[in-house]
Formats: C-alpha cells, structure tokens, sequence
C-alpha cells in the first residue's frame, strides 16, 4: 500500500493558472506525441528530429525517452513484466505534466503491452 492510500488528508490543489492560460502565453496547445517500436527500431532518432523540426517552427518541446527516464525517475525498476508497465505509468504521467503546462511532450518509449499504449 503506497503513503498516498494510507493518507486521509490527500487533496487534488487546483492551479490558479489555467491551462489555457499557459498554452495562450506560449502560443500553442500542450499536447502527448508517443513513439513506440521495438528496439533499435529509431524511436529516439524521429523523436529527436520530430523536437528539432517543432523547435524551428517556434514551438516548445521536449523529449521524454525512455532510455533516458531509466537512469534517473525509474532507475529503481527493473525489465520485468510490472516495472515494465510501471516504467510507462511513470512516464505517462510526467508526459500528461508537460502537456497541462502547454509543451509538446513527444516520448519515445518501448510499450511491449497493448493495454498500457
């Protein structure tokens, strides 16, 4: 049971600061690009130049890849079947972030699972 389930007193704090408000400030809309593939299949290259190509256009991004979340938010998990699905519950969850603050959140990540795509 995780602290959060044990807590009573866990309330969801509403930002004073809307999400349209951020995407108006930053001229675009927050969004979830995710690349999936097996691997070596060049996820992280076309996410990469997916970024590169925005960024010309004036466009906010950033890049969550998968290899790169491994060596510091899910360096405790390892390549079993739950840390492998929990590895994307991470990273979809820091992705949903980035789009609510009006970035273009592109992800490059294996998704071995039907279900947790």
């Amino acid at each position: 049971m995780s602290t959060i389930e044990k807590s009573s007193n866990i309330v969801w704090h509403e930002c004073s600061i809307r999400k349209r408000d951020r995407e108006e400030l930053l001229q675009q809309k927050g969004c979830v690009i995710w690349i999936t593939g097996l691997s070596g299949s060049g996820k992280s290259t076309l996410a990469n130049a997916l970024s590169r190509s925005l960024h010309s256009r004036g466009r906010l991004t950033y890049v969550l890849d998968g290899d790169n979340v491994r060596h510091g938010l899910n360096r405790d998990l390892t390549f079993g079947e739950e840390d492998r699905v929990e590895n994307i519950r991470r990273v979809g969850e820091v992705a949903k972030l980035f789009a609510d603050a009006g970035i273009i959140c592109i992800v490059s990540l294996i998704s071995p699972y039907r279900k947790d795509r």
